[in-house]
């Protein structure tokens, strides 16, 4: 391959995907790879960083007390 069928092949790559989702797929992938190499080396971290956090709690409604049918009026 020649250097003009490289860069024939990025000019069609960026008319494809554009300069914005080339930037996104370039940080998304440098970012896996930096996580991947922590890995790798086994950072120690706290078990509280290390543990996922679920969503809170979800609120329960107020029950609403309906008025009883067997009392008298």
């Amino acid at each position: 391959m020649s250097i003009t069928h490289l860069i024939i092949l990025l000019i069609v790559v960026v008319l494809i995907f554009g300069t914005k989702k080339l930037r996104n797929i370039g940080s998304d992938l440098g970012g896996a790879m930096r996580d991947f190499k922590k890995g790798l080396e086994g950072e120690d971290k706290p078990k509280d960083e290390q543990r996922l956090q679920a969503d809170p709690p979800v609120a329960k409604p107020a029950e609403q007390k309906q008025p009883d049918s067997t009392e008298s009026k």
